[in-house]
This record gives structure tokens, C-alpha cells and sequence, in this order.
């Protein structure tokens, strides 16, 4: 039986493989850096294209994910495009609103989202989710992305919580 660290490095080395072209990036680091995080972008799409989003629970209420930088994400002047900072906290606070909501589908109603800091080719962006309140129908939530532990965006917003 495969252990389970040994799994989730295979499973991270099957990430570099695949979604690879992570110019500056160490492939230890990479493996280490997703340490009891599942990948959430497993489907085609968007976030899988632009180097999918690492994720885990840290409690009923709070949540982390991550990714890293590469050049594909910087704008003209060489800094992590706002662009792909937003789709970052949508995909991992969504993700956040829908494990809240007992896994049932979730959809953004409002985001708003204030650009604090910068980060570079090769950075971790690291996502902290708080759940703030939930209803029958919907979640409020708060998040924070943080680069080299400084806060460079936050964000707050509600999520629509769908019918089964």
C-alpha cells in the first residue's frame, strides 16, 4: 500500500508534468509546497489551463488554497495581472462557499476586491477563505491572498447557494 505523502508527491509530480512550463520553479518546491492540498482543477477550463489551484480545509469555517505564479499570469509591466488574481480568490473562495454549503453547487452574486500588494513570476500565492455567515441560501465570506506572508489582495463576497 502506497502511503499517503508518498501519493499526494506522485500526484503533484503528475501536476508539474501535466500542467508544467513553470519557468523558475523548482520541482521539490513544487511538490512541497502542496502538502495537504488537494488539486481542485481537475476539469478543462479556465483555472486548469492557467495552472490549476491547490486547496484544503482548514476548519468548518476557514480554508486555504494556492498556486503559483508563472509568466503566463503577469501583466505588461511584469507583476501578477489583477485578471488572474480575481479569478484565483473566485475559484478558491468558490470553492470554500461550496464545501460550506455541504458540497451543493455555489455561484458568485458580488465580489469585491481590493489589489493591496504585487507578486512575480515564481511566487506562491497563498488564499486564506473565513466563512463569515451562512443561510438557507447563501454564504458571506472573506479572503486574503498573501504572497511571501504579505497581504496582497483581499476580498469579500457572497455566494448564491444553488437547489439540488
Amino acid at each position: 500500500m502506497v502511503s499517503e505523502g508518498i501519493t499526494a508527491k506522485i500526484s503533484n509530480l503528475f501536476f508539474y508534468n501535466y500542467f508544467g512550463n513553470f519557468n523558475n520553479i523548482n520541482l521539490c518546491t513544487l511538490i512541497d509546497m502542496s502538502n495537504n492540498f488537494e488539486q481542485i482543477s481537475i476539469k478543462p477550463g479556465f483555472m486548469k489551463h492557467n495552472g490549476g489551484v491547490l486547496f484544503r480545509t482548514i476548519s468548518e469555517n476557514e480554508y486555504e488554497f494556492k498556486s503559483l505564479i508563472n509568466k503566463n499570469h503577469l501583466n505588461a509591466i511584469g507583476i501578477t495581472h489583477g485578471g488572474y488574481l480575481s479569478a484565483l480568490i473566485d475559484s478558491g473562495a468558490g470553492t470554500a462557499a461550496h464545501r460550506a454549503a455541504g458540497k451543493v453547487s455555489c455561484v458568485t452574486i458580488s465580489l469585491d476586491i481590493k489589489f493591496i500588494g504585487v507578486s512575480k513570476e515564481g511566487d506562491e500565492i497563498i488564499g486564506h477563505t473565513k466563512i463569515l455567515k451562512r443561510t438557507k441560501t447563501l454564504i458571506f465570506l472573506f479572503c486574503e491572498l498573501k504572497c511571501n506572508q504579505k497581504i496582497i489582495t483581499s476580498a469579500s463576497g457572497i455566494w448564491k447557494i444553488l437547489n439540488k
